[in-house]
């Protein structure tokens, strides 16, 4: 009879596992040990692919210094290899909240790696005496240089689609404006009228906005590339080969494609998580922002009768359950919840960072999780955002005239000419009698006919004097 279960042992005792179980011991007491969030490893490819590439090139370093014999490390690198591309992601099953510091993220990365070069040897999994996931996968690592390392390659990566998604709604306002330019509206402060602009000149300025943190993010994740892979357990570099740190940075940085540098000091970069903290806070400012974008388009879009009315934003949906025809500005309201889901997650990151004691950072993999989450999340609505809402934005410039003609805001346009104190007795009785500034004026006669035509034209006041 074939055998349909295998068995495990380590200090604390065996364990039972499917014959053909890809992960092994310790990756599956950490699966009973953590029903935590119940979001596993794979739920972030970028994470599972970081670590095998990281595997990869420590199995490569190992095997030219003389750490690891060379079959072993070509069925390591080939087991990783197929990792790299996707393959076998299901396996990476630990939770992503976890005690330890990582080591069951390590372990299960080890374990899976581990039996898929056994596999490759023609071995059965489990079958250890052949090819080791401590002594062989792990050979001259450690999970506190391992794990942190992945991590970054993690960030990092999912930096440039978080970039690209960014750029997308960028170059969307961009396009807006364009279209808005020649539409004349009320700009405020403080909720309350204050000067003439343009819906133009409004959507341009988020363009700039979104711009800036694209920026941001490119110079903060250069941090990142600054790792502590060769440090092993604390940064003293215990057990690892002379001449392995170098080599296994040079063959990461060709794997991953980022020019990634060691850390000046190891044992310091082995509990500092200061990176992480900057890079969230990054996070954070792109969430604050686009927040308060989001609450732009729906104070522009409020109504549609009875608020602002000044853009109309894509329908989507219907907006409720008892109001028939009630259409409501979801797209931005999700996006909202987005960031302040990444507000709280900087948050957390920054208590786990503080967390860290003597010469370790037990509380990365909350890091992790919420880094990751972060990234992943605030990509996501961005893209929703532009191509469910921002793109398909119109204008209402009926409803922009008729709010700037009947607003008080023309009184700014003639302090120049009447000064302050006169332009302000004329705003104050148009609010008084419920007629319009121009109106006002032209019974007052403070101004010619063709100079109040001049002053309180829609050039003059979008555009103001040269420059």
């Amino acid at each position: 009879m074939m055998h349909t279960t295998r068995q495990e042992q380590d200090s604390i005792g065996p364990v039972g596992l499917p014959a053909d179980c890809l992960h092994g011991i310790q990756t599956e007491r950490a699966r009973q040990n953590f029903p935590i969030t119940g979001v596993p490893l794979s739920h972030f490819p970028a994470l599972v692919r970081a670590l095998a590439m990281v595997k990869s090139a420590a199995a490569r370093a190992n095997a030219e210094t003389g750490g690891l014999e060379p079959d072993k490390a070509g069925a390591i690198t080939a087991a990783c290899a197929s990792i790299i591309a996707d393959q076998h992601h299901a396996h990476f099953s630990v939770d992503m909240i976890q005690g330890g510091a990582g080591t069951s993220t390590n372990m299960n990365t080890n374990e899976v790696i581990a039996n898929l070069a056994l596999l490759w040897m023609g071995r059965a999994p489990g079958e250890y005496t052949h090819l080791h996931p401590n002594d062989d996968v792990n050979h001259g690592q450690s999970t506190n240089d391992v794990y942190p390392t992945a991590i970054r390659l993690a960030v990092l990566a999912s930096t440039a689609p978080l970039c690209a998604a960014l750029r997308g709604l960028q170059q969307a306002f961009e396009d807006r404006a364009e279209a808005f330019d020649g539409i004349a509206k009320v700009g405020r402060t403080q909720l309350q009228d204050a000067v003439p602009m343009s819906l133009g000149m409004e959507f341009a300025s988020f363009a700039v906005t979104v711009g800036e943190d694209i920026d941001r993010l490119r110079d903060i994740s250069q941090l990142l590339t600054e790792v502590n892979l060769g440090g092993t357990a604390i940064g003293t570099g215990v057990n690892a080969e002379p001449g392995y740190a170098p080599l296994a940075l040079q063959y990461l940085s060709e794997l991953s494609g980022f020019d990634l540098k060691q850390a000046g000091n190891l044992i310091e970069a082995s509990s500092d998580l200061g990176a992480f903290v900057a890079y969230s806070g990054i996070l954070k400012r792109v969430a604050v922002k686009l927040s308060k974008i989001c609450n732009d388009l729906r104070l522009l879009s409020s109504g549609p009768r009875a608020g602002l009315g000044e853009i109309t934003l894509p329908a989507v949906q219907a907006g409720s359950s008892i109001m028939p025809g009630k259409v409501n500005p979801v797209i931005p309201e999700v996006v909202n919840q987005v960031c302040f889901q990444v507000i709280g997650n900087d948050l957390t990151i920054t208590m786990a960072a503080e967390a860290g004691q003597l010469q370790l950072n037990a509380m990365e993999p909350v890091v992790a999780y919420n880094l990751l989450e972060s990234i992943r999340i605030l990509k996501n609505a961005v893209e929703v955002l532009t191509q469910k809402c921002v793109t398909g934005i119109t204008a209402n410039g009926d409803r922009c005239a008729a709010l700037l003609d009947n607003s008080l805001v023309l009184a700014t346009a003639l302090a120049p000419h009447l000064g302050y104190d006169a332009a302000a007795r004329i705003a104050k009785e148009a609010l008084a009698s419920g007629r319009s500034i121009r109106a006002v004026l032209e019974e007052a006669g403070s101004l010619p006919a063709e100079k109040i035509d001049a002053v309180l034209s829609p050039a003059a006041m979008l555009n103001g004097p040269e420059r």
